[in-house]
C-alpha cells in the first residue's frame, strides 16, 4: 500500500521538483520509503519520471523499494496496493533466477507485464493502481482495480505550454501539489454531484482537468503524453447461466477471500463493530487459520451509537484479542482539522474510518481488514427492498391508458408537499413524485432514493452561474451510459446489487476508506470487495443469494458459522459518528460559521441565501433535514477554503 505518482514531459529539475511535491503531499499513504525513477529521454527531450511513496506489507526488505526495475527488460513499474494471488501468477511465470531479488507482489506484477503486456491484467486478483512502462516501445500503461478499490487519477496539459503533457497520482490534491495545474478551478460539475449525491461521481473530480480512471480501466500512453488506447478489462459477472452456485461454494469461497486477504508480512488487525459483516470477517478469519486475531472497535458515550457490548460478545465468542476505542465528542472536536484534512476530495462520508485507523495504526498495526461490501453481496440495504416495488409499480402504471403516472405525480406532490417558509423536508417520501416522474428507469430511481436534496432543492443551492452544469441524474453522461450497459439483460435485484457496488460502495465507501485510512498510515483490505468472490456469488440462486431481503441469510449462514445468531437478531445499525447530536452542539458553531459566510459559499458554487436557509432550518429542528445534508455542503465548502480551488 503505497502512493504513486508520475509525469510525461521534458527531463527537467522543474518537473522533478513538480514530481518530488506531488510525493512529499502523499507522505502519509507511505511514510517508510520513497523512491524516484526517470526513462531515458527520446528524441524530442520527452521523459517519464515516476515517484513512490512506500508503507511496507510485503517483503520489507530494499528488494521491494520502487519504482521497481527489471533489469532483463528495462520495464519499470510503481504499484499502490496488494495483488493477493501473486504466489499463483509467479509460479505460473516460471523461475527467473537472478532477476528479481524481491519476494512481494511487486515484482511478481512487473514481470507479469512484461511478459504478456495488458493480457495480464485480467488475471489480477487484489486492490491496486498502478504505472508500467515498457522500454522497448517507451509507451506508459496506468490502470486500476476492477472494484474500484485503489483511485488513480490524471491531468492531461492541453494548453500547450509549459513542459510537461501528463501527470498522475494516487490523490488530487497530489496534482494539485505538483503546481503543474496553472490557476486549478473547481469543476462545476462536481458542485452538482456533491449536492446530489454527497460526493464527486468519477470520471469527473472535484478540480476542472483533473480526472479519474475508472474501475476495471487501463489506457496507454507514447512518450509524447498521447493517449494510444484507453479501454475497460473487467465487467461484473452476469450471472450463473444454468453453473449455480452451492452453499458449500460460497462458504468455500468466503474462507479463500479471507485467508487471501491475510497474506501479510506484518501484524493485521480487524474493524469489529458486531455487526453481520464485520463479525462474519473475524470469525472466517479464525476459520482460515489465523493464529491470532486483533480486533478494534469504535465506541461513543451516546448510548444510542455505542455497539460496544455487542462487539465484545462476538469478540468473546471467536476469541479476539479486543481493544475499545472511545471517542468523545471533545476528541472528535479535537482531531477533527486532522481528520477533515484526510479526505482527498468533498464527501459527507468517511471519517468514521479515519478515526478508527488511527487508533489501529496507534496500537501498532499497518493492516486491517474490514467487513465493507457485504451488503452490497447480499442484498443488504433497504434499496433491494425498495426499488424493486416501485419500478414494478411504475411499469403498472405505464401500461394503463392515459396519463395515469402524471396524475399520481401530481396527486403525490400535492400529498407530500410542504408550503412552511422554511426549507422543505428532503425525505423517502417527499422524493416520490420525483421517482413517479422518472418512469421505469432503474438508474434514476436508484439516484433519486440516495439523493440529499430533491431537483428543486438542488437548484436553490446551486448557484445560478453554474446551474447549466447539473448533472441528469446526478451522474456524468459517460458514467450513466456505462452503468446501463452494465445493468442491461440483469434481473431487477442483480442490477441494484452492481448499482450498489459502483455508487454507493465504489464512489463512496471505498475512495473515502482509502483516502481516510491512509491519511493514518493504515492499509485496510476488503474480503468481500473481491473479483474472485463476486464470480461465485454471482452464479447463486437469486432466492439464495438475496432472500430474505435485507437479512443477508446466505452469509449469515456462511460467514457466522459456529456462532449464536441470536446475538445477531437485533436493527442494522450503520457504521457511524453521532453527527446529528454533535452538530446541534459544539460543533455547530464550526459549521454555521462556514454556512453563513457568503463569501466562501458563493466560491464553492453554492447559493448562499438558500444555503443559510437550509442552516437556519435545520438548526431550529425542521422535519425531514438530516445532518448528512448539512455535512455535504461543509465538507464542500472547507475543502475548496483548505486547497484554495474556486470557480
Amino acid at each position: 500500500m503505497c502512493g504513486i505518482a508520475g509525469i510525461i514531459g521534458a527531463s527537467s529539475d522543474a518537473n522533478r521538483a513538480a514530481l518530488r511535491r506531488m510525493t512529499d503531499a502523499m507522505r502519509l499513504r507511505g511514510p517508510d520509503a520513497e523512491g524516484f525513477w526517470e526513462s531515458p529521454a527520446d528524441q524530442d527531450g520527452n521523459t517519464v519520471m515516476f515517484g513512490h511513496r512506500r508503507l511496507s506489507i510485503l517483503d520489507l526488505s530494499d528488494h521491494g523499494a520502487q519504482p521497481m526495475l527489471h533489469p532483463a527488460s528495462g520495464d519499470v513499474i510503481v504499484l499502490n496496493g496488494e495483488i493477493y494471488n501473486f504466489q499463483t501468477l509467479g509460479a505460473e511465470l516460471g523461475d527467473e533466477p537472478g532477476v528479481l531479488q524481491s519476494s512481494g507482489d511487486t515484482a511478481v506484477l512487473l514481470r507479469a507485464l512484461s511478459a504478456q503486456s495488458d493480457h495480464a491484467l485480467p488475471r489480477l486478483r487484489g486492490m491496486y493502481a498502478f504505472a508500467f512502462w515498457h522500454k522497448a516501445t517507451g509507451h506508459l500503461l496506468i490502470a486500476r482495480d476492477p472494484m474500484g478499490i485503489k483511485p488513480l487519477y490524471f491531468a492531461m496539459n492541453v494548453s500547450g505550454s509549459d513542459d510537461w503533457t501528463c501527470a498522475f497520482a494516487s490523490e488530487v490534491r497530489a496534482l494539485l501539489a505538483a503546481k503543474l495545474i496553472r490557476n486549478a478551478r473547481l469543476n462545476p460539475k462536481a458542485v452538482g454531484s456533491v449536492v446530489w449525491n454527497g460526493y464527486t461521481v468519477a470520471p469527473e473530480t472535484a478540480v476542472l482537468g483533473i480526472e479519474s480512471l475508472l474501475p476495471g480501466e487501463a489506457m496507454w500512453l507514447n512518450q509524447q503524453g498521447r493517449v494510444i488506447r484507453r479501454f475497460n478489462y473487467w465487467h461484473h459477472p452476469q450471472g450463473h447461466k444454468g453453473n449455480i452456485a452451492t452453499q458449500e461454494e460460497v462458504e468455500s469461497a468466503l474462507i479463500e477471500s479471507v485467508r487471501a486477504h491475510m497474506i501479510s508480512d506484518v501484524p493485521l488487525g480487524i474493524f469489529l463493530s458486531g455487526g453481520v459483516d464485520s463479525s462474519a470477517v473475524a470469525n472466517l478469519a479464525k476459520r482460515a487459520g489465523a493464529a491470532e486475531i486483533n480486533s478494534f472497535t469504535l465506541t461513543f458515550e451516546e448510548a444510542d451509537r455505542n455497539e460496544a457490548f455487542f462487539a465484545r460478545q462476538v469478540a468473546d465468542a471467536i476469541g479476539t484479542r479486543h481493544q475499545e476505542i472511545l471517542l468523545t465528542e471533545q476528541s472528535f472536536l479535537d482531531h477533527l482539522e486532522s481528520a477533515l484534512d484526510s479526505l482527498d476530495q468533498p464527501s459527507f462520508d468517511g471519517l468514521n474510518t479515519y478515526f478508527m485507523s488511527r487508533a489501529v495504526r496507534d496500537a501498532g498495526f499497518k493492516v486491517a481488514l474490514v467487513g465493507t461490501g457485504g451488503d452490497e453481496l447480499f442484498g443488504g440495504y433497504q434499496s433491494f427492498s425498495d426499488l424493486p416495488k416501485l419500478h414494478n409499480g411504475l411499469r403498472f402504471l405505464r401500461a394503463l391508458p392515459g396519463a395515469t403516472s402524471g396524475l399520481a405525480a401530481s396527486m403525490a406532490r400535492a400529498l407530500f408537499s410542504h408550503t412552511s417558509d422554511g426549507f422543505p423536508p428532503q425525505t423517502r417520501w417527499a422524493k416520490l413524485p420525483t421517482m413517479i416522474e422518472q418512469g421505469e428507469s432503474l438508474i434514476s430511481l436508484y439516484q433519486i432514493a440516495y439523493s440529499l436534496f430533491l431537483p428543486d432543492a438542488q437548484r436553490s443551492l446551486i448557484h445560478k452561474d453554474i446551474r447549466s452544469d447539473m448533472l441528469e441524474d446526478g451522474l456524468p453522461s459517460s458514467r450513466r451510459d456505462s452503468l446501463g450497459a452494465e445493468l442491461n439483460g440483469r434481473s431487477t435485484l442483480d442490477a441494484i446489487s452492481v448499482l450498489e457496488h459502483r455508487m454507493f460502495l465504489g464512489e463512496r465507501l471505498l475512495r473515502d476508506t482509502d483516502a481516510t485510512s491512509m491519511a493514518a498510515s493504515l492499509e485496510t483490505r476488503l474480503p468481500f470487495v473481491d473479483t474472485k468472490l463476486l464470480s461465485v456469488i454471482s452464479r447463486m440462486e437469486t432466492d439464495a443469494r438475496f432472500h430474505p431481503l435485507k437479512t443477508k441469510l446466505a452469509l449469515r449462514r456462511a460467514g457466522l458459522k459456529g456462532l449464536d445468531l441470536k446475538m445477531f437478531d437485533r436493527p442494522k445499525s450503520g457504521f457511524e459518528l453521532p453527527f446529528n447530536r454533535w452538530l446541534k452542539s459544539s460543533l455547530g458553531e464550526e459549521i454555521g460559521s462556514s454556512l453563513l459566510d457568503s463569501t466562501w459559499v458563493a466560491s464553492a458554487g453554492l447559493q448562499p441565501q438558500a444555503v443559510a436557509r437550509l442552516w437556519q432550518s435545520f438548526t431550529a429542528g425542521a422535519k425531514g433535514l438530516y445532518w448528512s445534508r448539512i455535512w455535504a455542503l461543509y465538507s464542500l465548502i472547507r475543502w475548496v477554503r483548505v486547497n484554495r480551488v474556486t470557480l
